[in-house]
């Protein structure tokens, strides 16, 4: 294949939202958490608040995991585009293969961790229901 510098370049703007999406999950992931503390310091019972804190904090490592390697994904993209620049088009494809790697395991820790907050959303509205 061959490659030139426009085409890692095209996942600037991709990598560069993703990143901008996970650190939205990060901060909405910490506002629940400062919540969830204010409740647990009024609330008498901790047992739906016990499974929240296990979810959150599930939930919170794999935002750090999905921002790592959305971050390499990205070094790995400009170092792939300065190769390019330096006329090492064999070491740039193969930095390029490992940007597209780390990009999606980024995409699978993410999608991992939406099913997760799906069944905390799901568990709170049972909590409701039975209430």
């Amino acid at each position: 294949m061959l490659l030139d510098i426009t085409t890692p370049a095209l996942l600037f703007p991709a990598i560069t939202l993703l990143l901008l999406a996970y650190t939205n999950r990060f901060l909405a992931i910490a506002m629940l958490i400062r919540n969830l503390h204010k409740q647990h310091l009024n609330d008498k019972d901790h047992t739906i608040i016990i499974h929240q804190i296990k979810n959150l904090r599930s939930r919170l490592n794999m935002i750090r995991y999905m921002q790592a390697f959305g971050i390499l994904s990205f070094f790995l993209v400009v170092l792939c585009m300065f190769l390019l620049f330096r006329e090492f088009p064999v070491i740039a494809s193969y930095t390029f293969g490992g940007s597209l790697i780390a990009l999606l395991i980024s995409l699978g820790i993410s999608l991992v961790e939406t099913q997760i907050s799906t069944r905390a959303l799901n568990m709170e509205l049972s909590d409701m229901e039975e209430n």
